[in-house]
């Protein structure tokens, strides 16, 4: 089973059960955000991008609940897609007016955290 919370880092197990650390989880929103200004998608399509970036294989439950908590919020809509000629209709998510907005107070909050992680990463460098 993960570790979550303090000492998730030193946990045992598969190499599959650490990839997830809560910096990573964190990040799902405005990688979703960022993805959704590019373009439109479908949650199989954002789950498929999310992997290109790095974050790795997050369970598709994870995405849905952020795509849903972000269309409470207003900052994304989605409709159904009928069109398609196989399979049931999807949802296609799009970014909307308050997501822009929120997208760009996440990418002010990714700076600052930018920043904080080169000095971290510089101090803890350094030999003592």
């Amino acid at each position: 089973m993960p570790r979550h919370g303090r000492g998730w880092m030193m946990g045992g197990g598969p190499p599959w059960q650490q990839r997830h650390t809560p910096l990573t989880v964190a990040l799902i929103e405005p990688a979703l955000l960022v993805l959704l200004r590019e373009r439109a998608s479908h949650g199989y399509t954002l789950l498929a991008e999310l992997d290109k970036l790095g974050v790795g294989a997050i369970h598709p439950s994870v995405v849905y609940r952020t795509l849903r908590e972000m269309e409470a919020l207003g900052w994304v809509q989605s409709d159904w897609e009928t069109s398609q000629t196989q399979g049931p209709p999807r949802r296609i998510y799009q970014l909307t007016a308050q997501g822009t907005e929120a997208l760009e107070s996440w990418k002010r909050e990714l700076g600052r955290a930018r920043d904080l992680v080169s000095q971290l990463l510089e101090r803890g460098s350094k030999s003592t």
